[in-house]
């Protein structure tokens, strides 16, 4: 059984008061990737000296110098090691001939050693100096087939002999501990007596390893000066975010189309859509990209099937290959991302050395995966995030690039370069300079993208996430409002990126809350509140109000019947679900929801930024009435047209103190803040007469009188997109305008609609009779002249007039009456092949 990452620093540690690395040798720094190794010691200049790591079935344990295995100061550490080593207590201990000294010092501890011996089967730990490569094919396979490797050195002599950007890629102990995502550098560390770390040390974010990367770029990019990536396909960004990783091609906003990384001892090449794998236009680049792979052993080339279109140009090459999967005899593999049933051998391939060529698109994977990250759930990325480069779940466009030059490699974004330029300019309040000033906007969507990579369990990743809360605590969390709006360019929206998605990874988020947002002065009720949601929903998924708030940075604790764990129900805090990640300006943070699967009768959820608690109902549950309970909440001004008790409503439930009120009916649910609704005696007549709308719009629809779930209209400070309103669960409608909840709702009377108006009721809704409404006056007036009657139709509905409503009713409602409308659109409810473009649909 694996043992947890925290558990067996414990282990390790366990009796060791000190490191006292003031012996009589110098040891080098260790480089870590991947994820599965991690550091048990980090200098307070934070460079790791020993660190651990799983490889296949088995352990190893490496440390930075060969003397700390022979040193009595470390003999705690060196026992607990080959403990945690053992696959069985019983198991041998083999220990080279040039560690004496550590077989006397296991002996005196009565573990079972053979001193001065070779690696055999026989064994269940072998330690050893990381000097001699003789054995390192068959020193990988006994960790892989689950043997444990205690091996030490230092590469800061043989760097001076060879050059250090050499070390990574040639030093012999590098050609075993790489594979597990260990690397010795050419970097020496200085003396001291080190504390022992509570936990898990931080891995270092950068860490100057020497080895040129520019001069893979070189290769790859040898006689491509123009990299154009229009194949037929739309692609995903690629997010580059390994120590070893490193960009091949860029838009003009930073995001990387094509990335590259060195890992263990392979080689791995990504496209952001398998059509480039196969794309003529990139002949050269994709010639260059195999032979790099292939790193000068001019193997075979295994093709996937669904790149046999790769096949003809390596045949024209001359190039060996094979269509088929991955087998051992390959040199490159060349496959699409799609897929993850052959994760680890992939995985074991490019640590042995292979090259791996994969591309693959991740934006229709999420399209149907709504509310997972794709970075984490993507079939590729399961293989890919080890290597350092991962594939997102959105689309780029797809166009001609300039090939980055490879002397340059230092000056293009990448997101560890970005992020630890990021931290200095928070840590010593610098001001801001190129190139960060041009990365911020990529590197606050990048902290997002990479803190959805599940991180328990894996210090690799935890270890980034400890860094980006520092960085953030150092920073703050800036104040945000429409009176303080901040650029998507700056380090506060930055900092907000970071805010919003560090708070999705945490159960509490009450430690990074620095001051009230929200204006909710009250502490959550001290005791539970019980309340039932309707559990059945015949249509797409709805959202179900409980009529509570949670206040900003809290946790609420909601307790289910048993029933209600296995039923695809959400907790969601907060309806404001509009994304504002790629806006230029910002109003409020990014993103400000928070989701959580209900998967035990007590769940627990924290929100940042606070919000309105709603349970979500899948489509076709039927569960019928569910009684929660909920505690760390506050009631909010809830109002129910035929439930609520009016005079509640005036004496109490009005001015509840929570900052965001609901007004519902069977139909509809109007979201606004509560301060609008406070004045309010009676909100009967308003939402009668929203009722009355909502019936004609079901009238006119040829549809059912009862929707399958109420529309929801939400009020929010910034959207995503549209003058007045987009659409979604919710639709999203700015703050303000008096079309919501104007004095006129209150005494039933409908007043003239402006421009903004048409996002939701729109001349559609009108049709209690009467004179069609007047139009907007963005309108312009060729429309007005054929709204009134008076002009003749012009052009098709492509024509800019009918986009904005002109086209609506007037000229045909003139001619034809409501009844047309009515027919047309019982009509079109049961139309097949109905076309996926919009003008076709505008024409239809």
């Amino acid at each position: 059984m694996k043992m947890k990452p925290a558990a067996t620093y414990e282990l390790l540690v366990d009796g060791v008061g000190q490191w006292d690395f003031t012996g009589n040798f110098v040891p080098c720094e260790l480089l870590l990737t991947g994820d599965a190794a991690f550091p048990v010691l980090v200098s307070p200049e934070k460079q790791v000296l020993i660190a651990v790591s799983h490889y296949g079935k088995g352990r190893m344990v490496v440390v930075s110098h060969e003397e700390i295995l022979k040193n009595p100061n470390f003999s705690q550490f060196l026992r607990n090691a080959v403990d945690w080593l053992r696959p069985s207590p019983e198991a041998q201990v083999g220990v080279h001939r040039s560690l004496d000294p550590l077989s006397q010092l296991l002996l005196r501890s009565s573990t079972k050693v053979q001193p001065g011996v070779g690696l055999s089967a026989s064994l269940g730990v072998y330690c050893t100096d990381a000097y001699d490569d003789a054995q390192a094919e068959e020193l990988v396979h006994f960790v892989k087939g689950g043997g444990g490797l205690l091996i030490g050195g230092q590469a800061w002599y043989w760097a001076s002999q060879h050059g250090a950007e050499k070390v990574l890629f040639e030093f012999p102990g590098n050609r075993v501990t790489s594979v597990a995502g260990v690397y010795f550098t050419g970097n020496t560390v200085g003396p001291g007596i080190f504390k022992v770390s509570g936990k898990i040390p931080k891995i270092p974010l950068i860490v100057p390893h020497g080895a040129n990367l520019s001069q893979d770029v070189e290769l790859l990019l040898n006689g491509v000066s123009e990299l154009d990536i229009v194949t037929g396909g739309v692609p995903s960004p690629l997010l580059v975010h390994g120590v070893l990783a490193f960009p091949l091609g860029l838009d003009r906003s930073h995001r990387c189309f094509l990335a590259a990384a060195r890992y263990g001892r392979g080689r791995v090449v990504v496209a952001s859509h398998e059509g480039q794998l196969c794309a003529p236009k990139l002949a050269e680049f994709l010639l260059n990209a195999v032979h790099w792979l292939d790193a000068g052993r001019q193997g075979l080339v295994g093709v996937a099937a669904p790149l046999k279109g790769l096949c003809s140009l390596l045949s024209q090459e001359g190039q060996k290959y094979r269509v088929s999967a991955l087998t051992g005899d390959m040199s490159v593999y060349c496959c699409p991302s799609h897929s993850n049933q052959e994760t680890e051998k992939i995985q074991a391939f490019v640590a042995e050395g292979g090259g791996l060529l994969i591309g693959g698109q991740a934006w229709y994977w999420a399209s149907q995966n709504q509310g997972q990250a794709a970075v984490a759930g993507y079939p590729g990325n399961k293989i890919l995030n080890r290597f350092g480069i991962s594939i997102l779940g959105m689309n780029l466009k797809a166009d001609k690039y300039a090939a980055l030059l490879p002397g340059e490699l230092p000056r293009h974004y990448h997101f560890r370069q970005a992020l630890s330029l990021f931290q200095r300019h928070v840590d010593k309040e610098e001001a801001l300079r190129a190139p960060l000033a041009d990365w911020l906007h990529r590197l606050g969507q990048d902290c997002s993208a990479f803190l959805r990579i599940p991180a328990e369990d894996c210090p690799a990743y935890s270890s980034l996430h400890r860094i980006l809360l520092k960085v953030l605590r150092r920073g703050g969390i800036p104040q945000v409002s429409k009176k303080n709006p901040i650029k998507s360019n700056s380090k506060e929206a930055a900092l907000l990126c970071l805010a919003t998605q560090l708070s999705q990874t945490m159960t509490d988020c009450a430690v990074l809350v620095q001051k009230p947002t929200d204006g909710v002065c009250t502490l959550p009720s001290s005791s539970p509140i019980t309340l039932e949601i309707d559990g059945t929903n015949t249509g797409g998924t709805a959202w179900m109000s409980t009529g509570l708030y949670l206040p900003d940075g809290n946790t609420a604790v909601i307790t289910f019947p048993c029933m209600a764990t296995s039923a695809g129900l959400q907790v969601q805090i907060g309806c404001h679900s509009d994304d504002l990640t790629a806006a230029k300006e910002l109003k409020r943070a990014p993103m400000v929801i928070r989701k959580c699967q209900v998967s035990c009768q007590k769940q627990s959820v924290s929100c940042l930024w606070g919000g309105l608690i709603y349970i979500l109902v899948p489509g076709g549950s039927q569960l019928g009435k569910v009684p929660i309970t909920v505690e760390g909440a506050v009631k909010v001004p809830y109002f129910r047209l035929g439930e609520t008790c009016k005079c509640q409503w005036l004496d109490s439930i009005r001015h509840y103190l929570a900052p965001w009120a609901e007004l519902a009916t069977e139909n509809i649910i109007l979201t606004v803040p509560a301060d609008t609704i406070r004045h309010i005696e009676n909100p009967e007549p308003l939402l009668i007469l929203w009722d009355q709308i909502m019936l004609a719009i079901a009238e006119l629809a040829a549809a059912p009188v009862k929707f399958p779930r109420p529309e929801r209209i939400v009020t929010d400070v910034q959207i995503s997109a549209g003058g007045c309103m987009g659409s979604g669960v919710a639709r999203i409608g700015k703050l303000g305008g008096p079309w919501l909840l104007g004095g006129w709702a209150m005494t039933g009377g409908l007043p003239p609609l402006s421009e903004g108006d048409y996002g939701f009721v729109g001349s559609w809704a009108r049709t209690s009779g009467g004179p069609s409404p007047p139009l907007p006056p963005a309108v312009p007036p060729p429309a007005r002249e054929m709204r009134s009657g008076h002009g003749a139709l012009p052009c098709s509905p492509h024509n800019s007039c009918w986009r904005v409503g002109s086209g609506n009713g007037g000229l045909l409602h003139s001619a034809f009456g409501w009844e047309s409308f009515i027919q047309n659109f019982s009509e079109y409810q049961t139309l097949c092949h109905v076309p996926a473009d919009n003008d076709s649909k505008m024409d239809l």
